[in-house]
């Protein structure tokens, strides 16, 4: 089969289009005929050599594929040849063929096209998993997301608005009007404003109750500075920086705060299978019915894949940026 490989660890133009070896699905999997697939921020240190494939994990990039089921692997049961089925996998979505465990594969809903199934599946099971699973938001609570216009942003601020609650969330300037659109109300300029003073205005001093981050190290003291009591902040990434040179602990213990670091790819297949499958029956219906949608900013085949990696790793993307898989 064709697929997206790496000549050597480096920028983008370590990437083409070359042949590898068509996988074979096993026990409980499902061969998906690779129709999309997107970007995301682990397909770039992965390039980079900064981020290995999990043990058994196929080491071709991309974690989302939306597609075709071509073949059933033993035990496989409610699946056709044919059938339209997007999904998270461990590796393997810049490909032709890619294996998804069939209890992470979802039907793509009648509205959506492959290139839109394929913009879902990492980022908002990443929104769903940090806002449910591991912040505990509840209706009417207080959530600020920052990098509120990448991919796990858009999808946060949907989520947290159909849960109920109040969404904040940080952004350059050009961004916000698609922010406000997905339902934020409040968004602020991290490059001109001090969002930890911003918060404590627009909720009259209580602060937020969640606090979905990626930046790390430089946002940890305004994070506290903003929090609630007895507030969350999840921790996604570090892509600010993952050092923090002076720090008061008191700050935690005056918020009774809760810093809880995640990630997602590396978590057992058990864990993925009952994530998924709890997102599609909570959410995947709002897909069907557009009151969830996926953010994409811009599409590409996937011969322009060096192109695709420039534009995430120069922050010009809102949303998904999505690979066309020909």
């Amino acid at each position: 089969m064709r697929a997206i490989l790496v000549r050597a660890p480096g920028g983008p133009e370590q990437l083409y289009l070359g042949e590898y070896p068509m996988p074979s699905p096993g026990p409980g999997e499902l061969l998906v005929r690779v129709r999309a697939t997107s970007l995301n921020r682990a397909d770039l240190l992965q390039r980079e050599g900064k981020y290995p494939p999990p043990p058994g994990a196929s080491p071709i990039l991309g974690l989302d594929v939306a597609g075709t089921v071509a073949a059933l692997g033993p035990g496989v049961t409610g699946w056709q040849t044919g059938d339209r089925v997007f999904g998270l996998v461990e590796g393997g979505g810049y490909a032709e063929y890619a294996v998804l465990p069939a209890g992470m594969a979802m039907r793509i809903p009648d509205n959506l096209s492959f290139e839109e199934a394929a913009a879902i599946p990492e980022v908002f099971l990443t929104a769903y998993q940090a806002l449910c699973w591991l912040g505990q938001l509840q209706q009417n609570e207080h959530v600020l997301v920052h990098a509120g216009a990448s991919g796990v942003g858009t999808a946060a601020i949907q989520l947290a608005r159909c849960l109920g609650a109040h969404v904040h969330v940080t952004a350059s300037a050009p961004k916000h009007g698609v922010c406000r659109t997905l339902g934020a109300e409040t968004t602020i300029d991290y490059r001109q404003e001090d969002f930890a003073e911003r918060i404590q205005e627009v909720t009259g001093g209580t602060g937020v109750h969640l606090i979905i981050d990626f930046v790390g190290a430089p946002y940890l003291e305004p994070n506290l500075r903003c929090l609630a009591m007895d507030g969350r902040i999840v921790l996604l990434a570090t892509l600010g920086g993952s050092r923090v040179e002076a720090f008061n602990l008191r700050l935690l213990f005056a918020r009774r705060a809760q810093l809880i670091a995640s990630t997602l790819r590396n978590r057992a297949r058990d864990y993925k299978v009952r994530l998924t499958q709890e997102f599609a029956e909570r959410f995947l219906n709002d897909f069907a019915e557009g009151r969830l949608r996926p953010v994409i900013d811009r599409i590409y085949n996937w011969t322009e894949v060096a192109d695709a990696h420039r534009r995430m790793e120069s922050n010009q993307n809102v949303g998904k940026i999505v690979l066309r898989v020909l």
